[in-house]
């Protein structure tokens, strides 16, 4: 039987469109710096303008929360904190969601143009708050009186504790517009499971690549695509990309043995962490090709 060359064209037409519709991703690395003095500069959130949540360690030693614009670095200190202040993400709006160490332990706050907002799940005796959307939706993790680990997410006035069936210590790290949220927890051997929650029901979410201790869930953006790391054959921590139900190695060309991928946004723009052969904590911001 002969081919018409219509159909040939046909088809050679639907495959190169096949082949288009789905390029291999690459990533453009570069070093995050808040100040020419700081001596470690984390990155770990990035909102859809490009501005970066982390803190700093300045040359006294001192932490700093931070935000940064391009080249514009903001500062930020608490008086109630005594240390570890930073924050993990920002929205939209410009609002800042971290927590720091105070005299009783972690506390929790949303800052908005220099003012603070307490975050405190109700009797817990600890918060850390790490997501938060434009809606203004936070999630994080609390301690409850026996010491427990819990994740939770705080919608208006209301809180709402998140744990993952059979396993411990959950925590609540990140969440998009549309309510989803990035959950991790530790399973009975002490390993780590990952999901995707979206109020209803938990998706799994772990590389393919990932050794023993499994998968990391860190953010989720408006599109689909998650952020996070995964510990491999060696334990050594590989930042990743869920994007287009694939898996994308997210791994700093500078890094000796580890990199963390903490923020992403809806242009695929990430920021995280590496770990130079010279040790201590590096920021990064990655783009997408």
């Amino acid at each position: 039987m002969k081919r018409s060359i219509l159909g040939v064209v046909l088809v050679l037409t639907f495959v190169a469109v096949g082949i288009a519709a789905a390029p291999p991703l690459t990533f453009t690395f570069s070093d995050v710096k808040s100040t020419k003095t700081a001596t470690e500069t984390d990155s770990y959130g990035v909102n859809n303008a490009g501005v970066i949540a982390g803190d700093y360690i300045d040359s006294a030693g001192v932490q700093h929360a931070m935000t940064l614009a391009g080249k514009t670095l903001t500062t930020v200190n608490n008086k109630k904190c005594s240390s570890a202040i930073a924050f993990y993400a920002i929205n939209s709006a410009g609002t800042a969601v971290g927590w720091c160490t105070g005299a009783t332990g972690a506390i929790a706050f949303t800052w908005t143009k220099g003012k603070f907002t307490p975050i405190a799940y109700p009797k817990a005796t600890q918060t850390e708050a790490t997501g938060i959307n434009d809606k203004g939706t936070v999630v994080g993790l609390y301690f409850d009186s026996a010491s427990v680990q819990h994740g939770f997410v705080k919608t208006g006035t209301k809180y709402k504790t998140l744990d993952i069936k059979g396993d411990t210590s959950a925590d609540a790290y990140g969440i998009n517009n549309a309510g989803d949220i990035a959950i991790y927890a530790i399973t009975s051997a002490g390993d780590y499971d990952s999901y995707l929650y979206n109020g209803k029901t938990f998706k799994s979410i772990k590389d393919p690549n990932a050794g023993a201790l499994g998968t990391v869930v860190h953010a989720p953006n408006n599109k689909g695509d998650i952020a996070g790391t995964y510990f491999d054959s060696n334990n050594f921590a590989v930042g990743f990309l869920y994007h287009g139900g694939k898996y994308y190695d997210v791994k700093d060309p500078k890094a000796n043995n580890s990199t963390r991928n903490d923020g992403l946004n809806d242009t695929l723009e990430m920021v995280g962490r590496y770990t130079p052969t010279a040790g201590g904590n590096v920021g990064f911001k990655a783009t997408t090709k």
